[in-house]
């Protein structure tokens, strides 16, 4: 068969699958009730557009050869912006501003049921509780009103709206918006697994909410975009939800509002220097004459050492994202905002393959005007994605004001101990059954724990520090001990006398 031929064949066979996924959608659709009706058509069909452009799109969506260092003045060093200082008027500045939260995930990488953001952090404080204090704090100090969003998915809007309740008495007003509910797809026949639109019972894992780039879509969708820029609001402070660094900062909410250069920016990427753990992070590049977000599953396999290289690629995307809301308005009605497919291949629990087509919002940066990278201290990036960085956040390395995480004084080296937790400690009750109580850490350097280790009352830990207990063993470490540059393994068991 000639080329030619090849490929009109390929293109024949494509528009098929289309129409297949289609008819699925809509069989799917008629099981709707009418109250369901309208927000999952919205749904389907963001999901087939989805799949019209997976299906286009071939290879990786980048051309190594065009990615190039951003140049200078593009991504500006925060004590730049810090230099400038504050206008009299940060109290009207703030009330441009809206924070918005990303409130998708569950906590099951962390062995619990329900949202992320209701897992205790501090003193009992959940991710929920330290944001909503901060926002308080905010808005009580400047005598403002700065509004909360919730960005939920379907696996968490239930559970946040209960909770929700508690912070009625606060100073702030909280908001929530779904992101959209797309159908997993067979990855051998690339149609959708689900037979109806419910998601209990067996439907349960027929859905997913794909990545957080869908918020420009779902915000518009849901009216919040459209009130908030009747009430003067202009900017939105988008972050996780689990990054306790990402707190309103004045200074670059400043930079936003009054450009030294008088030319204000529509988005503005907070990035931050990388470390032997952030190899893997997306970074900032220039890319055809636009900033660009590139991220690892979109080089070529050739180029990915050269990719996650600390000397060519210095910083990556923490997530703290400032984008106007104004820009959004008009790109999303123009349907120009363009993101990178994230093809996600998940395998369910009874062994069945499937694929998640799913965006990121910080690859959107590309369809805005006079996007902006600020370099900011590795502060602002402070994520609890396990219970090895959640055991550095509860410790006295952290002093808590006002819902904010702030590093100890005491502690003489600005960088985090690196901390690894073993299997043992991944689920958050085992990790709280492990810990008496959460040893000193102001000194400490490395932590490596592997095996069955609990630890005792006021263990101080320094410099260097491997607890490994073999298979079988247990070690316990005694209340009141302080290890400093050891290895302990073997066998150390303590017992009530």
């Amino acid at each position: 068969m000639s080329q030619d031929g090849a490929s009109q064949f390929q293109e024949v066979i494509l528009q098929e699958l289309e129409l297949s996924v289609k008819k699925e959608l809509e069989k799917i659709l008629t099981t709707a009730t009418s109250h369901e009706f309208e927000h999952t058509k919205k749904d389907l069909d963001g999901f087939r557009k989805l799949f019209h452009r997976f299906l286009q799109e071939k290879g990786p969506s980048v051309d190594w050869g065009k990615i190039q260092r951003p140049p200078e003045d593009s991504i500006q060093p925060y004590e730049k912006i810090k230099a400038r200082g504050l206008p009299d008027n940060i109290s009207s500045v703030l009330n441009k501003l809206v924070v918005v939260k990303l409130n998708g995930g569950l906590g099951t990488s962390m062995g619990c049921k329900g949202p992320k953001s209701l897992i205790g952090v501090r003193n009992e404080n959940t991710f929920l509780d330290l944001t909503v204090q901060q926002i308080e704090h905010l808005n009580k100090t400047y005598n403002t009103d700065v509004p909360l969003v919730l960005m939920n998915s379907f696996n968490t809007d239930e559970d946040t709206k209960k909770i929700l309740q508690k912070y009625n008495h606060c100073r702030v007003k909280i908001y929530t918006f779904n992101q959209s509910r797309y159908p997993r797809i067979n990855k051998e026949s690339l149609l959708p697994i689900a037979k109806d639109v419910s998601y209990s019972g067996e439907n349960t894992e027929a859905w997913y909410p794909p990545g957080h780039g869908d918020i420009y879509a779902s915000f518009y969708n849901s009216g919040l975009l459209d009130t908030f820029i009747e009430e003067g609001k202009e900017y939105i402070f988008v972050s996780n939800i689990d990054n306790l660094g990402a707190t309103v900062d004045l200074y670059i909410l400043n930079h936003l509002m009054n450009p030294p250069n008088g030319k204000r920016c529509e988005f503005v990427m907070e990035v931050t220097n990388k470390t032997r753990a952030d190899v893997k992070g997306g970074t900032l590049t220039q890319y055809e004459g636009k900033l660009r977000l590139v991220e690892i599953a979109q080089v070529p396999k050739a180029h990915v050492d050269e990719f996650k290289s600390v000397s060519k690629f210095k910083i990556f995307n923490t997530n703290n994202l400032w984008i106007s809301l104004g820009a959004v308005k008009r790109l999303q009605e123009q349907n120009a905002i363009d993101m990178e497919i994230i093809v996600n291949p998940k395998t369910l629990d009874g062994g069945l393959n499937v694929i998640q087509l799913e965006t990121a919002v910080g690859a959107a940066i590309k369809s805005f005007e006079n996007s902006l990278g600020i370099n900011v201290p590795r502060s602002r990036f402070l994520p609890v994605k396990t219970t090895s960085d959640l055991l550095l956040v509860m410790s006295n390395l952290y002093s808590l004001n006002a819902g904010s995480l702030t590093m100890s004084e005491k502690r003489e080296f600005p960088t985090v101990p690196l901390v690894k937790l073993g299997s043992s400690f991944t689920k958050v009750q085992d990790y709280l059954r492990r810990f008496e109580s959460i040893p000193d850490m102001l000194e400490l350097d490395h932590l490596t724990v592997s095996g069955d280790v609990t630890f005792g009352k006021n263990v101080s830990l320094k410099g260097t520090v491997i607890i490994i207990a073999n298979h079988g063993d247990r070690i316990d470490i005694p209340p009141g001990a302080v290890l400093e540059n050891k290895i302990v393994s073997g066998n150390l068991r303590i017992l009530d006398h």
